[in-house]
């Protein structure tokens, strides 16, 4: 899948709870627990995103045909719930796809619109880095 299906599918998720914002933090809460997280050893200050009110800890990796693995993990439940959703939509993908992807689903869930500030600027650290780590990787060649 490509990013833009994954997020529309993530919006077409998010569509079933209406304006049921209990049930959304629910349901992103629920992705939190899913993510496979990262091991104590990753938990790293290089790994550290600043910007980011709570710990969120985040690896990257690119694998022989050219696409990138995230993993991560937060000490907040709901930040680690966003952090699951940015790697569902991130990972397996190309270099610079990821680089030059347009996260809308964001904004179309209206998560940009009912998450605290500081949780919103974590989330825009979060995607910074997760685009930093495209471009760096395609400036490898990879």
């Amino acid at each position: 899948m490509t990013i833009n299906e994954i997020q529309d599918q993530l919006i077409s998720d998010f569509e079933l709870f209406e304006d049921d914002w209990d049930g959304k933090y629910d349901y992103i809460i629920d992705l939190g627990k899913k993510l496979g997280g990262l091991p104590d050893a990753a938990k790293t200050e290089s790994n550290k995103i600043k910007g980011c009110q709570s710990n969120v800890w985040l690896t990257s990796s690119i694998d022989e045909t050219g696409k990138i693995a995230f993993e991560g993990d937060s000490d907040a439940v709901i930040v680690r719930g966003l952090v699951s959703m940015l790697i569902q939509v991130m990972s397996g993908h190309k270099p610079q796809e990821i680089a030059e992807a347009d996260l809308y689903f964001i904004e179309k869930i209206g998560l940009s619109r009912h998450l605290a500030q500081t949780r919103s600027n974590g989330l825009l650290s979060m995607v910074k880095q997760m685009k930093f780590y495209g471009l760096a990787y395609s400036t490898q060649g990879k």
